[in-house]
Parts: structure tokens; sequence; C-alpha cells
């Protein structure tokens, strides 16, 4: 009889061909996938053209350019170019131009891509988003994403686990952004350092994909190597419709061995707001209403879903940005844009003064799109906030939720919805 198993565990055991696997047993495993950007493309590549090897299977790699896609400037046109060139000499079925590509994090699960039990390495850290759905996805290096591109294998650590049980009904504006938040500013950004983090509990229980994807999405915030939400009726659903490949869920046994188990009471879970310069240096809205922002940004792969959209729209509705305040909105995908467009989305953004964007990480990382002067301040929905994340060092970057970015704009300050009533 084997040991009991985490889920990062008995992911990772299976796709090493191993019965068991303990916590820093150093393992070679079978990889489901590749992904890399139009950033870390071009290294994972050279790395690929080094081996001489090809690559090991053009339909399990991802090739997305949306970090400086559409291209903001010549250098980053040639780092797209070495990306497009690759993809079509090699025959990379999973290749999205331009048009139909979309923010990688979010359109890899929209498309089924990436499904259940699927052991997928990207050379971008947010690569753990796709936790939400039950897989072990995590970031690596560009060399070893070109290694993986040419190999289909990988080799990892097994990591231990840290189980969050989250319980009871989440307050009245509280979302799945101010779960995670919580969470890191609980633990800190390096409480779960090359730990899985594994979430249950009847508030995740009760929370939809999206917002699941958005917390597996911050695990690397913690020092995560992994986010993990065990499949249920409500991922089953919404995999139903995307996923039309066969997935094997992984459950973790009930007495699997755990580094620790920390229990929250989600009445505790206040809408939240990380100051500068951590993820973890969070604070209650409610208690940062006197910060005033010149920017406020929607979207990106943590916050960039249709579910998001709504919600930022709801605020926006029937009320206009202040004055003083830039709004950017980018829809994480075109299947994302296209929706906003059908359900009259696009409309209270236009009306509201919204700058509206095609799909695309741009202000995220500083890239383009919503750049922060000396001394500006930006509330985004976004999952950094480190010095000049967004633009010159001397700038602020503020994270929440969709909705209170989106109030944030109306009010020109940090503010809760409730607050514009």
């Amino acid at each position: 009889m084997t040991r009991p198993m985490t889920m990062a565990e008995k992911i990772l055991a299976d796709h090493a061909g191993l019965d068991e696997v303990v916590p820093g047993q150093l393992i070679e495993c079978d990889l489901d996938g590749v992904l890399a950007n139009d950033i870390t493309a071009p290294i994972a590549i050279k790395t690929v053209r080094e081996l001489g090897a090809g690559v090991w299977d053009r339909e399990r790699i991802f090739l997305v350019p949306d970090h400086y896609s559409p291209n903001k400037d010549i250098k980053s046109a040639e780092q797209t170019k070495v990306t497009r060139d690759f993809a079509h000499e090699m025959g990379i079925t999973h290749y999205f131009e331009q048009g139909c590509m979309g923010i990688e994090h979010a359109l890899l699960p929209e498309k089924g891509i990436v499904g259940p039990g699927d052991l997928v390495i990207g050379a971008d850290s947010h690569t753990c988003t796709y936790g939400g759905i039950g897989a072990f996805s995590t970031g690596v290096g560009s060399t070893d994403a070109g290694v993986g591109m040419a190999t289909g294998r990988a080799w990892f650590k097994v990591p231990e686990t840290i189980r969050f049980e989250i319980d009871g009904e989440l307050p009245a504006g509280a979302s799945a952004k101010d779960v995670i938040l919580y969470v890191i500013g609980k633990i800190g950004v390096d409480g779960a350092l090359y730990c899985a983090m594994e979430f249950a509990g009847s508030t995740v229980d009760s929370l939809s994909v999206e917002g699941r994807l958005t917390i597996a999405n911050m695990a690397i915030e913690a020092g995560g190597k992994a986010g993990l939400f065990e499949v249920d009726d409500v991922a089953r659903a919404w995999l139903a419709r995307r996923c039309e490949r066969p997935y094997k869920e992984y459950h973790a046994d009930a007495n699997a061995t755990y580094k620790k188990v920390i229990h929250i009471d989600a009445a505790d879970i206040v809408p939240q707001v990380s100051w500068p310069h951590l993820p973890s240096n969070t604070h209650p809205v409610a208690e940062s209403r006197h910060i005033t922002i010149d920017q406020a940004v929607i979207g990106s792969c943590t916050n960039g879903r249709i579910e998001d959209m709504r919600a930022a729209a709801d605020v926006l509705r029937g009320r206009t940005v202040d004055p003083s305040v830039r709004c950017i909105v980018i829809p994480a995908t075109q299947g994302v844009w296209l929706q906003c467009v059908h359900e009259g989305l696009m409309d209270v953004f236009i009306d509201a003064h919204c700058v509206v964007s095609t799909p695309t990480c741009g202000p995220c990382l500083g890239g383009y799109m919503g750049i922060l002067a000396a001394g500006e301040r930006c509330v985004s929905s976004t999952n950094r906030n480190f010095v000049g994340r967004m633009g010159d060092p001397t700038s602020e970057v503020y994270l929440a939720s969709p909705a209170v970015a989106a109030a944030s704009a109306v009010a020109g300050h940090i503010a809760l919805p409730d607050d514009l009533d």
C-alpha cells in the first residue's frame, strides 16, 4: 500500500511513473504541456536549437505572444517574430497569433488546452494559474522550458503541501481576489516558499472556477510552487463546455501529511487592498479611503475574465470615471472581449470614459498601455506591486479586486462600491 498523498504528490508521482513520492525527493516527470510567451520563448527556442532535437510534440507546446503584443516597438516585434517563425517551422498547433490570442493564463483554460491532472510547465511565473482546475502547473526558467519543449520531460523536487481550509460565507463585497490577498497577508510573500498550496473548505466549494483561477494565479505571490483545487461538480460543469479531451482527477487522501493546515474563517475576509510594495502588505479597503489615485487597471491573468468584467461594469454602469483618473480595462482574451460586446459591457466602459484595450499583459509588468509617471498611484486588479512594477520607481501600485478598482476610478481614491451610493 502506498503512503497517503496530497494532490500535488499524486500528480507528480503519476507523471514520474512511481507509486508514491515524498517531499524533497528529486524526480523526472513526463509533461503534458510547455508554455512560453513573446518575452520568454526566444530564449527557450535557442535552447531547443542548441539541443538539435526539434520539438517533442507540436501539439503540447503553447506559444502565446501576450506581454508586448500587439508589438509596442521594434525590439518586441523581433521577439514575436522569432516566436512566430519557430511556431510555423515546427508546425506548433497552439500558436496564437494576434487577433486570436489572449493573456496566456486566461487563454489556455478557456480553450480547454490545459485540464485537470495535467503537469504543465511555463516560462512565466503565473503558470500556477491552472491549479484552479486541478492541474499541477508551475513556472520555470526559459532554459528549462526549452528542454521541456525538446524532450517532453522536466525534473522536480517534490514540494511539501500547505492546506488552506476556508469555511463560511464571505462578507458582502468580498471576492476570490480578496481571499488570496488575505491569505498572502496572513502568511507573507515567502509563507509558502516552494510549497504546493492546496485550497479546500465550504468557501472554496462556493467559488466559481474563475474565482479559483484567480486564487491559484497568485500562489506564486506567497512563494508557492503551485496552487491546487480539487475538481468538483462546479469545475466539471465549467470543463464540460471547454475541455473536450479526457482528463484525470486527483483528490488528496484524507490522511495525507501536510507541512501545516491553516484554518480561515471567511467572515474575516473583508475587501482587501495590498499597499506598496508587497502583495502581503494588505489592509481593509475601508481603511484605505484616504489614498488618492491617478490610474485604475482592470484586467490581467489574475482578473481579466468575464466574471471580472461584469463585476467592474456593475460598478461603472451609469457612472463616469473621475476626471483626474485614467481607467484602463483589458479583457483577458478575444473571447472575453467579444462576450463583453454581446453583453453590452463595452457600452458601459466607454460611457464611463474608460480606455478599453485588446488583450495584453501590457501595464501589469510596466510594458505599455498604462505606464506610471513619477509619484503616480494606480489601483489595479493585477498581481504584483513591487517597486517600479508599473513604471517609475517612485510610482505606487495598490492591488485590489475589479470591483474595488472600478469604484476607486469613479471616486478618485481607493473606495468600496458601496461608497459610491
